[in-house]
């Protein structure tokens, strides 16, 4: 995939679905829902030839991520529907707007109503807290300037959701980190165990060039620290050995501090800060001069936003 946090909205979304991950999960959400007998209240109750039409409406306003899924949602359904979004991805609902306009057979819109409601609110959700955390990056300064910090998520997601709440971070005006695994080279804590921080450079420059011969090769190389001692030892690595460094759970006067030595070297990685991010801390963790910001808690901390399917009156 190309970087995806150069891509528009609608081109992530059409890049994260080619991975087949999404249709995967609606298949999977269809088969929880509908079983293998399908919906067996409204066989009973509804006419077969009987239409309909529902409006998808927020309750409760916040930055609206997932209707750009809902018409693999409906193929994954065999749901016959029309679709109209009637407000894109990645911008706000005011209380009580409507933001999709669904209309088709009515057990269609019965089968896939809750799995719809589940998935836009459940993204909406995590749209909404990652732009609360922006709106606060917005508001940082260092030295009378605009801070550049750029906030990211992480693995921290629900398992078989990753590509989708992933996508709803960017709605929300945050950054991707690395997708999984697989994309882009993380050298955490438990790679590290046992290793003296005399030996850390050696270590790290080995691992760095493996992955780098390797094809494809990663979207970077990330190596994590949790002291000042371990992040003076990477710095005397050369240039471009280590895109970023990871600096996890350090205080503000730790992370200014790396900040002037990363300034006074040669080797010049970007920083990210990590560990316990809340709301309240983003700002002055971002006045530290960091350059990438990743909080978990966009993800694993987000609640629903309140969102309804309201069925029009039949003529």
């Amino acid at each position: 995939m190309s970087d995806p946090n150069g891509l528009p909205l609608h081109a992530l979304y059409a890049a994260l679905a080619q991975s087949g991950l999404i249709a995967r999960l609606l298949e999977l959400a269809r088969d929880e829902d509908l079983g293998p007998a399908g919906d067996a209240t409204s066989a009973a109750s509804i006419p077969p030839d009987a239409a309909g039409s529902a409006i998808m409406v927020a309750r409760t306003g916040g930055r609206i991520a997932g209707l750009a899924a809902l018409p693999d949602l409906a193929l994954a359904f065999g749901a016959r529907l029309r679709i109209d979004t009637l407000l894109r991805d990645g911008h706000d609902a005011q209380p009580g707007q409507p933001i999709a306009r669904l209309a088709g057979p009515a057990r269609d819109l019965l089968a896939i109503e809750r799995t719809a409601l589940n998935l836009v609110s459940r993204l909406s959700g995590v749209a909404t807290r990652t732009a609360a955390f922006a709106a606060r990056l917005a508001d940082a300064r260092v030295n009378g300037r605009p801070a550049h910090a750029r906030l990211y998520d992480t693995r921290k997601t629900t398992p078989g959701l990753r590509v989708l709440e992933k996508y709803a971070v960017r709605c929300g005006g945050g950054h991707c980190h690395r997708i999984g695994l697989f994309d882009a080279v993380l050298i955490k804590d438990n790679h590290l165990a046992g290793v003296a921080v005399p030996d850390l450079p050696g270590v790290v420059a080995r691992a760095a060039a493996s992955a780098r011969a390797a094809r494809p090769a990663p979207a970077f190389v990330e190596v994590e620290v949790d002291s000042l001692d371990q992040f003076r030892a990477l710095l005397t690595l050369p240039r471009g050995t280590v895109d970023i460094v990871l600096l996890d759970n350090m205080t503000l006067d730790q992370l200014r501090h790396a900040v002037a030595l990363r300034d006074a070297s040669a080797s010049r990685p970007e920083l990210e800060a990590s560990g316990g991010v809340t709301l309240d801390s983003v700002r002055a963790i971002a006045q530290t001069g960091v350059d990438r910001i990743s909080a978990g808690t966009l993800t694993h901390g987000a609640t629903w936003l309140d969102i309804a399917l309201d069925f029009e009156p039949t003529p």
